[in-house]
């Protein structure tokens, strides 16, 4: 019988050795930021019902949990894609993903 050994390794030390995992920590780390960018734009209690999604070229997704949330954000999206481009991001489109019924989950 073989005993296998665990190492634990850190996420950036597992990113560095894989670069489709390092592409998703630094997609996933500019959402973040796009979010932060964002947040003092949005009404304070729609803050909670949105999370940064996936990064697709120019065009960035907001999870919003549910529609209610989404037609609200939806009249934002014209000022919040002009403040993500004054902030140097190359965004032509912010896409907006509604979830279904799953659990909410905690940002990334």
């Amino acid at each position: 019988m073989h005993s296998r050994r665990h190492i634990a390794v850190s996420l950036e030390q597992a990113a560095q050795s894989s670069p489709t995992l390092s592409q998703l920590v630094s997609q996933a780390r500019e959402a973040n930021a796009r979010m932060k960018a964002i947040e003092p734009l949005l009404p304070p209690g729609l803050r909670n019902s949105i999370q940064p999604g996936p990064i697709q070229g120019n065009t960035w997704s907001l999870i919003l949990k549910n529609n209610a949330a989404a037609s609200k954000v939806r009249y934002l999206l014209p000022s919040l894609e002009a403040h993500l481009r004054t902030k140097g991001w190359d965004v032509a489109q912010i896409q907006l993903k509604v979830l279904s019924s799953s659990p909410w989950h905690s940002p990334l």
